[in-house]
């Protein structure tokens, strides 16, 4: 990875960009993608789009999701101990002893979520974390110390951990899911910028806001687009490593390649290209099927208005929502190298029907 893109990855994966709170991170995205785009915008909610030809008819998107899960502050008892529920899948078994950080109007607050110490349980009926249990400390006695601080209930609440790279092959951070997929596509407009490509349609790369909470981000912003061709890109579980089950949960694995999915919000026609462009260019893959739905924007993409010639591109990750998400780096360099050579062999105009 060249390093100027590094940095661009490391400083955009550190920062905090919680669900419905991604500003900041969509500002680190832009003035990293505007030198290799002709235009951009952004939604009432803070989805951005980089835009490549914005004339043209036919429209192609490219997208990830911008946001990451946190907490949200929903309690302060008397003894100054806050309590929290969800925002977005986060997981309250990892809680513990995590160090995270509240974003109050004033700055970053710090705070710790403790746990009893294993001399004090009883071990016969030990309690598992829980979000009725799990609990976040800031060094305060009182609520009105508390509150004084600038936290209040609402007040956002994300881990804090930074990127590292393991084995000189993984990368190891929060919030792979998915602002790695902002990384690559934003790769992909760069790669096409400084190789001299034209395309002869519109490209929209689009990262989204709020998938974590239902696709909202991509719900909204499918819909203004109103796109011929979405290729989006997210994250699924390498289930190599333990505790999963592949009769249920698929094999893939971290370093194999990007993973296509089979399922009904798939578009056949288009996921046999993307499957011919891999072959073509020797872009090792894997496959992964979806029960109904992926789960992912694809299905805001392909179910928007008229429907949406729609395919996903996923990126096997370990330990997904916790912070430790871990990505194989060759993964990564092959979902942007067939988003980039999916795109040069597209031709305008191109009709994805069954039946025509």
């Amino acid at each position: 990875m060249r390093k100027k893109s590094f940095t661009f990855l490391e400083s955009y994966l550190n920062n905090a960009s919680p669900t419905g709170y991604e500003s900041s991170g969509q500002q680190l995205w832009l003035d990293y993608i505007k030198p290799y785009c002709d235009e951009h915008y952004t939604d009432v909610y803070g989805t951005a789009v980089a835009v490549i030809n914005p004339d043209a008819a036919y429209k192609v998107v490219i997208e990830a999701h911008a946001d990451e899960i946190s907490w949200y502050v929903n309690y302060i008892n008397d003894e100054g101990y806050i309590y929290v529920i969800r925002n977005g899948g986060s997981d309250h078994m990892i809680a513990p002893s995590m160090r995270v950080n509240i974003h109050t109007n004033d700055g970053i607050v710090k705070g710790i979520f403790g746990w009893p110490a294993i001399h004090v349980r009883d071990r016969a009926k030990e309690e598992k974390p829980n979000l009725k249990n799990i609990f976040i400390d800031v060094g305060c006695s009182s609520k009105k110390e508390v509150e004084k601080l600038g936290i209040h209930v609402g007040s956002v609440v994300t881990f804090e951990d930074e990127l590292m790279t393991l084995n000189d092959r993984y990368l190891v951070g929060r919030a792979l899911d998915n602002r790695i997929g902002g990384f690559m596509i934003a790769e992909v407009a760069r790669l096409l910028k400084e190789k001299r490509k034209t395309l002869p349609f519109g490209l929209y790369v689009v990262n989204a806001v709020q998938e974590e909470v239902g696709l909202r981000g991509a719900e909204m912003i499918s819909r203004r687009i109103k796109p011929d061709v979405a290729i989006v890109t997210d994250v699924c579980h390498d289930t190599q490593s333990p505790m999963y089950e592949k009769i249920t949960d698929g094999d893939t694995s971290a370093g194999g390649g990007p993973v296509l999915t089979w399922g009904p919000a798939v578009q056949n026609n288009l996921l046999n290209m993307l499957l011919a462009v891999a072959e073509k260019h020797k872009i090792p893959y894997q496959r992964s099927a979806a029960s109904r739905f992926t789960g992912t924007d694809t299905d805001a993409f392909a179910y928007s208005d008229q429907g949406v010639a729609s395919a996903l591109i996923s990126l096997p990750l370990k330990y997904m929502h916790t912070t430790v998400e871990t990505a194989h780096e060759d993964d990564v360099d092959n979902v942007i190298k067939l988003m980039y050579e999916f795109l040069l062999q597209l031709e305008a105009g191109h009709d994805f029907r069954y039946i025509k």
